[in-house]
């Protein structure tokens, strides 16, 4: 008879107090998925970025310690998933966290957080980002938005023509940095909102766009994404959940005049998600 064993995923980014973001968000989703979310700190904060004040403790000089007690106590992940890192060094310990906790069958899902609307976020750099192509080697999945599809590619936003054509020759080419499997984000189509998913073959998951961005939604996504990957599901299907998922859940959010710093009233849902 084959030993039955909880599956156990690892969540490397910052934890939110309020605001609704990060791993803050992740790790309810996956647990609501029968998956144990371990969360691996690149940073404490009490409210997220995008409020007008904010407490922060940099968590980079503690990660390499987290990282080898981890180690130590000898913890198997089926699943790794990053978010935002904020520095070169803290991108660094993350390839060393791959090499010592990747195994055959370990799922990595890599979100590339870098900017968006065409910009990269003040925080960012260049060089940060010639160092987050590296993640892309260990990547089974790479869900950038389109921002960040054309700076990993060197690719000028303003004058990139997202048709289905110019995705699926930009999703290829992001593959060929390393990633096995490419889904670009959030891309606007007048009243829709476009998710490219380049797998077995590519196909596009199309939405209605419901007032303006909030935040927490690329690590809502993230977190339905890698569970369902772990869980056996394909990409595709596993981007239509978390596509239906945030979709549900941004109209009760809406209803409830939530503020968009507030980010998304998923709580109600979370009995439905598996």
């Amino acid at each position: 008879m084959k030993k039955l064993r909880q599956k156990r995923v690892a969540l490397i980014n910052d934890i939110t107090g309020f605001g609704r973001c990060s791993s803050s968000v992740q790790q309810p989703i996956i647990s609501a998925m029968k998956i144990q979310a371990c969360v691996f700190p690149t940073a404490i904060l009490s409210t997220h970025t995008c409020f007008p004040d904010y407490f922060i403790v940099d968590f980079t000089q503690n990660m390499e310690s987290y990282m080898k007690n981890w180690s130590h106590t000898k913890i198997n992940f089926d699943g790794i998933l990053t978010g935002f890192l904020g520095s070169i060094d803290q991108i660094n310990i993350v390839l060393d966290f791959f090499e010592k906790f990747k195994k055959e069958k370990t799922c990595i899902v890599v979100d590339p957080v870098m900017g968006d609307n065409g910009k990269l976020y003040h925080s960012f750099t260049n060089e940060m980002c010639l160092k987050m192509k590296k993640l892309l080697f260990y990547a089974d999945v790479i869900t950038p938005n389109l921002t960040e599809a054309c700076y990993l590619l060197g690719i000028d936003y303003n004058f990139f023509e997202a048709s289905f054509e110019n995705l699926e020759k930009m999703a290829y080419k992001v593959t060929l940095l390393g990633a096995k499997k490419v889904v670009i984000t959030g891309i606007p189509k007048g009243n829709k909102i476009w998710n490219f998913v380049y797998s077995k073959e590519s196909k596009i998951v199309e939405t209605e766009k419901i007032g303006e961005s909030r935040t927490g939604c690329g690590d809502v996504f993230t977190a339905i994404v890698m569970a369902s990957l772990i869980n056996g599901e394909e990409l595709y299907e596993a981007v239509l959940k978390a596509v239906h998922f945030i979709n549900k859940v941004i109209k009760f959010t809406v209803k409830l005049n939530i503020p968009l710093n507030y980010g998304l009233g998923f709580e109600e849902y979370l009995s439905e998600l598996k």
